[in-house]
Parts: structure tokens; C-alpha cells; sequence
């Protein structure tokens, strides 16, 4: 916050404290605290930082208010009153929708709101603006609305401002962080990159860039790695509009400089998103140490001897899943890389059940098992996981509010128009370009990724994997390569799941949605990489036949 505050100018701080995860984080939260629910962190920095925002009369818009918007605003009041710092404080509630959502275990069911509340704390004169659950990108549709007057129907203008807001909400992912082409940059750049700005304008269109003299990157590719990261296909639906990915331009407007331009809108769907966190139950899990020789015997003969330990006990816990990782190395030097690890995961409804019986039938092997037996830590006791779904909901079923500094309430409007959100008719896909002659032309068995950008995420139990290309050729080339049976291929771990492809040629990339591979959602850690950040990067190493033109 400090360096966004003094590194050049701004208009509107915004902060994107929430996911999924945090979600059910906060919702644990809640329910040893009451008063709590919301991102402390917001807090800590707004006590360094507000008496700079006055000074420089810079907006705040959070969403660190979480599951308790309202406390974190009566928070921010003290905070200010305290510090002497003279600051109007409105919030946005009404997403909370978790007593309409009764079960066992329900944590949390919250609504995803757009940007109108925030607007119109903004309009009446909100210094900091602080809500719940809103997405990412009205923390930038809401100050936009509020400084340019756009109708709801401004659908261009706002899907617009969608995408800026889609560019900003992870932060330094789209000035160099996470970026797969990191090593064609001076590294020293990229150690502490700044954060993004976007500059917005009355027409919708937006320029990407970052405070001068802050580290990181802004072009063409980070912004594109970005604009990929957690969507799905040409439709990106939000409750203010749903946005045409396949109508995004870039252009690179400078250095560090990247113009957004040409993004249509439509209306958004007659519905709104509710993220639901639950408890799932309890998890435990035990690492074994494999050294040196007989490497699958030995992961075998434990397997088998835990196996039979956890059939004799009271109850076997109701999810049992190995997993082999095979980072040994032959004629090692050193013992670390001589050794390979074997995971035992657990999960039951009982704590009991995936604590003292998996930690009792771990330990008790540790003289009678295989040679050189050793554990990277003892059990514990077992952990709660949480189980994230989601549910829609008509906008009037919701109460969007804006509460202002004076105590008023402003009711938010469901939206006059809407589209119910379709896939794009077969007869609306986006040609594919010509493909890349091949004929006579040399190729050479070599990693995806030396063509290939990728960024890879989650939603829900689902992960996204978007892949794309610099030039035109290569453009050509992949678009006809990287076919969905390829990507079975490739990542034979989704070979029995279905992917969907999504083709954006005005980036030239490709969007690759595989559904289930995270199970109930990252929360339930259902597999190695449970945010499936890095599944882009597994297939940008995997090897297949590439031009040598390209290469």
C-alpha cells in the first residue's frame, strides 16, 4: 500500500484481499470471533498508510471486509479517529447470503457482487469503501461507474473496465510475477516487481502499466498471461456485464505501457454467482522417506504394511490415497537427492479416524518396516479441510446495500436487462488461421514451452490452463496442434476428465478448462498442486514435435 501510495499518482487504491480459500479461512474466523471475519492485514497497512491517502486525496476500495464488511468499517472509523485522520467510511453488504444456505458444516455462502454499491458509496463521498464478497473486477467497475457516469447499459465501457479490473486483482502477476518468459528478463527487474495501474478512460478503453522507477515488466505477454488466468471461454460473465474475451486488443503503448482496446459487453446473466464453504471433514496426511536402492519395493512393502494396519483398525478412515514422487536420483550425492517420498493422504468425517489411527499405525512401523525408515514429520491429529461449491442465485434475491459514513442506506437495483450466459454457437466460434506448411519442413522433438507461454489456476474444483504464442506462425502452428486430444495427451493426468478448449485468436491463445481435477476445491487439497498453479507449467515442460522455424 505504501508504495502504491508514494510511487505516483492515483486516484483509486484498490485492494483484492479475498478468494476462495480466504473465504472459508475467514469463515473458521467467524466462528471463534464473532466480531471478526475480515482481512486484518487491510488494517495493519491502513494504519501506516491512510494519513498518506489524505494527504494525496486517494480513494481507497477493498474488499477486505470479507464475511463482516460492517466490523471492518466501524474498524476503519476507530483507526482513523485514533490517528487524528479525518476519513468518510461507507461499505457494501447484502452478499451474505449463509443463513439462506443451511447444512451441516456451512461455513459461509456469499453472493458475488458487482461494482454498483461501490459506485454509489463512491458518488456520495466515500473516502475508503470497504464490502464483502464482490469480484475481483468491480473493485475497478464500481470507481469507474462512479467517475464516468456510465449507465448500467454502458455495456462496452464496462466490460472495459472489467478487463482492467481482471489485469489488476492479482496484483504483480501482471508486471512480471509468475511469468512464464521470466528468464528473458534481467532478473534483477523482476525480484521485487511494482504493482499494476491502470489508467482508464470514458470510452472503456484502459492502458496497463506500472509507477516509473518500480521493478517488474508490463507488455504484451504479462498482460496476456494475466487476461488468461482463471477465466474460461469468450464470455466472462460478472454481475455488472458479461465481458467478450475474444474482443480484447493489445498493443503495446510504450515501455511498460499496454493498451486495452476493442472489448464488447453484453448484458449480464440473470443470475449471480454464491460461493458456498462448507467443512468437508479432517485430513491427515504422513510423508515417507525412500533412500537409495529398491525404491518401488520399498514404497510397496509400507504401502502394504499400512494398508493392513489401517483395515485392523476401529475404522478405516473413508479416503485413503497414495501418491509416489520419484525425486531420486541414481548414484546420488548427497543422501536428499538419493531419496524419493511417498504420501499417505486420509480423509474421514472423524478426526479421531485420520488422527490417532493413521499416526499409531505410521510410527509403530518405525523399526519394523523397510531399511532406512523415516517420516519428513510425525502425524498430527488431523486437520479440518473445507469443501467450496457454487450456486446461483437471481439478482433480486439479493439485497445489495451501499451503507454510507452518515449512516444512509442506498439500495442497489438488480439490473433492467439480461442474457442468459451461453457458450458461443458453433456458427459464432472464431475462425482458425491457416495452418503452418509442414511439408518438408524439419521438426524437432522438444518442451512446449519454448514456443509457449501458459498460466494456469483454479475455480472451484475445476483448473484453467490458458496457453499462448508471440507470433503469428506460431500462432498458426498451435492452434492446430494443441488440440484437445494433445492435451490428454500431454498431461496424462487428465485423460479421463473432460477439457474443454476455448479459442481467443486476438491473443493467440488457446484456454483449456479441465473440470474436476481439484476435486471439492482447493480448500479439500484433493491432489499435489490443489490451486493447480502451476498444471500450466507441466505442460509447457512436456515434449512434442515443434517446427524448427519456430524453435
Amino acid at each position: 500500500m505504501r508504495e502504491m501510495l508514494t510511487g505516483g499518482p492515483l486516484d483509486v487504491l484498490t485492494g483484492d484481499y479475498l478468494a476462495e480459500l480466504t473465504m472459508l479461512i475467514l469463515g473458521r474466523d467467524r466462528l471463534k470471533n464473532p466480531a471478526g471475519g475480515y482481512a486484518r492485514t487491510f488494517l495493519r497497512q491502513l494504519e501506516e498508510c491512510l494519513g498518506l491517502a489524505h494527504e494525496r486525496g486517494v480513494r481507497i476500495v477493498a474488499n477486505a471486509g470479507g464475511l463482516n464488511p460492517a466490523g471492518l468499517a466501524a474498524a476503519v472509523r476507530e483507526l482513523a479517529a485514533r490517528l487524528g485522520i479525518p476519513a468518510r467510511v461507507a461499505h457494501v453488504e447484502g452478499d451474505d447470503l449463509t443463513a439462506r444456505h443451511p447444512g451441516p458444516g456451512n461455513l459461509a455462502a456469499h453472493a458475488y457482487l458487482g461494482g454498483e454499491g461501490i459506485a454509489a458509496c463512491l458518488r456520495e463521498g466515500a473516502d475508503i469503501v470497504v464490502t464483502g464478497r464482490v469480484t475481483d473486477a468491480a473493485l475497478v467497475t464500481g470507481p469507474a461507474v462512479a467517475h464516468f457516469g456510465w449507465a448500467p447499459d454502458a455495456y462496452d465501457r464496462l466490460a472495459g473496465a472489467v478487463v482492467a479490473g481482471h489485469v489488476l486483482e492479482c496484483g504483480t502477476q501482471a508486471t512480471g510475477g509468475n511469468y512464464a518468459f521470466f528468464t528473458e528478463h534481467d532478473p534483477a527487474r523482476l525480484r521485487h516487481p511494482g504493482f499494476p495501474v491502470a489508467e482508464l478512460h470514458e470510452d472503456g478503453t484502459s492502458v496497463i502499466t506500472k509507477h516509473d522507477g518500480t521493478g517488474g515488466v508490463v507488455d504484451l505477454g504479462t498482460v496476456t498471461a494475466q487476461l488468461l488466468y482463471e477465466t474460461a471461454g469468450a464470455r466472462y460473465a460478472g454481475p455488472d456485464v458479461t465481458a467478450r474475451l475474444d474482443s480484447v486488443r493489445l498493443t503495446q503503448d510504450g515501455p511498460d505501457r499496454v493498451r486495452v482496446d476493442g472489448v464488447r459487453g453484453e448484458a449480464p446473466p440473470p443470475t449471480l454467482k454464491v460461493g458456498l464453504n462448507r467443512l468437508g471433514g479432517f485430513r491427515n496426511e504422513v510423508v515417507l522417506v525412500l533412500t537409495g536402492l529398491d525404491i518401488e519395493a520399498k514404497a510397496a512393502f509400507v504401502r502394504a504394511q499400512l494398508e493392513t494396519a489401517l483395515a485392523a483398525a476401529k475404522s478405516r478412515p473413508a479416503e485413503v490415497r497414495w501418491e509416489l514422487v520419484r525425486t531420486d536420483r541414481p548414484d546420488a550425492p548427497t543422501e536428499e537427492t538419493a531419496s524419493a517420498l511417498l504420501r499417505l493422504v486420509v480423509r474421514d468425517p472423524d478426526q479421531d479416524t485420520v488422527g490417532r489411527t493413521l499416526s499409531g499405525a505410521a510410527i509403530e512401523l518405525a523399526l519394523g518396516s523397510y531399511p532406512g525408515f523415516h517420516v519428513m514429520a510425525p502425524p498430527g491429529k488431523g486437520a479440518p479441510y473445507g469443501v467450496f461449491e457454487d450456486v446461483y442465485v437471481p439478482h433480486v434475491d439479493v439485497d445489495h446495500v451501499a451503507v454510507l459514513h452518515d449512516g444512509r442506506r442506498i439500495a442497489v437495483s438488480p439490473p433492467h436487462d439480461t442474457r442468459v450466459l451461453q457458450p458461443l454457437a458453433p456458427s459464432q466460434e472464431p475462425p482458425l488461421p491457416e495452418p503452418l506448411p509442414t511439408v518438408g519442413s524439419a521438426v524437432r522433438r522438444a518442451p512446449l514451452g519454448l514456443v509457449a507461454g501458459a498460466r494456469s489456476g483454479d475455480k472451484g474444483g475445476n483448473a484453467n490452463v490458458g496457453v499462448w504464442v508471440r507470433t503469428d506462425d506460431a500462432w498458426r502452428w498451435l492452434a492446430h496442434t494443441l488440440t484437445v486430444d494433445k492435451f490428454h495427451e500431454l498431461l496424462p493426468e487428465t485423460a479421463e476428465l473432460t477439457v474443454v478448449r476455448h479459442v481467443l485468436p486476438n491473443l493467440r491463445a488457446l484456454n483449456f478448462v479441465v473440470e474436476g481435477i481439484l476435486g471439492e476445491g482447493v480448500a479439500a487439497q484433493h491432489r499435489f498442486d490443489p490451486q493447480a498453479k502451476a498444471l500450466g507449467e507441466w505442460l509447457r515442460s512436456r515434449h512434442l514435435d515443434i517446427p524448427e522455424v519456430l524453435l
